[in-house]
């Protein structure tokens, strides 16, 4: 029947997979609450095939030449750029977000494949002649191997992108598992590394759940996971690489920040509140979602943000809408949930999502943005990270209790400051304990030649996603010394050598 949910299968190869489906999940169309596909979940032995693929392509694929790589990526680069809103459209109809949105995440990918397309100037090494006589030292920088990385459902384009041209420019294979709620887009990019001439097996994608990732941690063959997702997952993904001897680099959960100043202008952050809280229905691990407000501008920056708030469309993001569906019905249940708790807690809710009028299909996994005044830090709408179109207002006295609010909180993603004053600017970005910060700008999400990363728990591992730490996370280094040997260098000398 032509209204049967299609099959979602692995990319193994450079081809779609053949093997049987086994396990499956469904995936939906979150404007309409429809189902729309049925996701193979891969067992163990489904890994291990991919793996095995992976690792004869590396054999070649390590030794192909520089050049040869960046032509791959640059027509990689050159097929999604033609190609965008095709990718953006399935992630719309399966993620749904807008497709403004969406288009807005492949090209924020894309930064990360242009990037990459610099690769023989990346893995440039240092040359030191005549560090002792005739002698020569030189850093190289090699391959890893077959690499992992499991990728979340907020952004199945961008957050795969992050990871795999990089690693793909360094001389390394893929193993992509993607989440089991938005799997196409991964599949869709493995075909386009097809057509762009990636040789078969570089490029690898396995749906699945937790049986895969713990296969992909305990693989011998699997030399590195990158991971992004909730910091417990994260914590497991860290503990069961390092404990399988892996190179792991698992960013986590974030409960971000955004301070106002009284001295900032209250347009500019209660627009910039709006967007960083409710853009993609709040599923942004870079989402503002506890605004802290320094007295005495609460009042005011509150008003004014649910001004902006009573103007926002909500319906399917293929409709020209403001903000979207949830990605499935048992998250938008569980966000929901924190409306009544936030509530029972002593919270003022100031708009309630549960009320707002939507331009969709009334199956949809529909919860509009939500507005709390007066939260506290021992409410569940701070503590948790509710990952939904949930903005929390809590209000300080002071610069200082502000920074010290943030500080003391476990998470350390992403914070923004708004304010007229310099001074106050830069001693924020100097004294908060978190890994990205913006100076009036409420996402600081750094260019794919910078390092994106948190601190805390929002972090497990040391090394940043793409820019200069992508490429040393997907390298081992080595050090050559030599010397090109002359007759005047014969003899014994059983002495400790020295760079004389």
């Amino acid at each position: 029947m032509d209204n049967d949910p299609r099959r979602i299968t692995h990319w193994v190869g450079g081809k779609p997979w053949s093997g049987p489906a086994g396990r499956a999940g469904d995936v939906f169309d979150p404007a309409t609450g429809r189902l729309t596909g049925r996701v193979d979940l891969a067992s163990g032995a489904d890994v291990d095939a991919a793996v095995t693929a992976a690792v004869t392509a590396f054999a070649d694929w390590r030794h192909s030449s520089l050049t040869r790589r960046a032509q791959a990526l640059f027509a990689f680069r050159e097929l999604l750029n033609s190609r965008k809103e095709e990718l953006a459209a399935i992630i719309t109809a399966e993620h749904g977000k807008v497709l403004s949105d969406a288009l807005g995440e492949v090209t924020r990918g894309l930064e990360v494949v242009e990037f990459a397309c610099g690769i023989p100037h990346l893995l440039k090494g240092g040359f030191s002649e005549n560090v002792s006589t005739k002698v020569d030292v030189y850093s190289i920088r090699q391959p890893l191997g077959v690499v992992g990385i499991i990728s979340p459902f907020n952004f199945p384009a961008m957050v795969p992108m992050w990871f795999f041209p990089v690693a793909i420019a360094c001389g390394n294979t893929v193993i992509l598992k993607p989440s089991e709620k938005d799997p196409s887009a991964a599949v869709w990019m493995g075909a386009l590394w097809a057509e762009a001439g990636l040789p078969d097996g570089v490029f690898n994608v396995v749906h699945g759940d937790k049986e895969a990732v713990d296969r992909l941690l305990e693989h011998p063959d699997v030399r590195s996971v990158s991971f992004v997702g909730s910091t417990p997952i994260a914590r497991y993904v860290y503990e069961g690489g390092t404990k399988a001897g892996k190179r792991v680099q698992a960013l986590g959960g974030a409960k971000n920040h955004m301070v106002v100043l009284p001295d900032a202008d209250l347009d500019l952050a209660a627009d910039a509140a709006v967007n960083a809280g409710f853009g993609s229905a709040g599923e942004r691990c870079m989402a503002i979602s506890a605004l802290v407000a320094v007295e005495p501008v609460a009042d005011e920056l509150v008003r004014k943000i649910r001004e902006r708030m009573d103007g926002l469309t909500v319906g399917d993001g293929r409709r020209g809408t403001d903000m979207g569906p949830l990605v499935t019905e048992a998250h938008r249940d569980k966000v929901a949930g924190y409306l009544d708790a936030g509530v029972a807690q002593g919270a003022e809710l100031v708009v309630d999502g549960r009320e707002q009028k939507i331009d969709g299909d009334e199956g949809g996994f529909w919860l509009g943005p939500t507005l709390f005044d007066r939260v506290t830090p021992a409410m569940t709408l701070y503590t948790d990270e509710i990952f939904g179109p949930v903005l929390s207002v809590l209000r300080v006295p002071t610069y200082d209790a502000a920074l010290d609010l943030v500080n003391t909180n476990p998470y350390g993603n992403g914070t923004a400051i708004f304010t007229n004053d310099g001074g106050a600017a830069r001693r924020y970005q100097n004294e908060v304990e978190v890994g990205m910060v913006g100076i009036n700008v409420p996402i600081p999400v750094p260019m794919a030649y910078y390092s994106f990363g948190g601190w805390k728990h929002s972090l497990f591992g040391d090394s940043h996603a793409h820019g200069a730490e992508g490429v040393q996370f997907f390298t081992r280094g080595k050090v050559v010394t030599s010397r090109w040997l002359d007759p005047s260098h014969g003899g014994l000398n059983l002495g400790f050598p020295r760079n004389d």
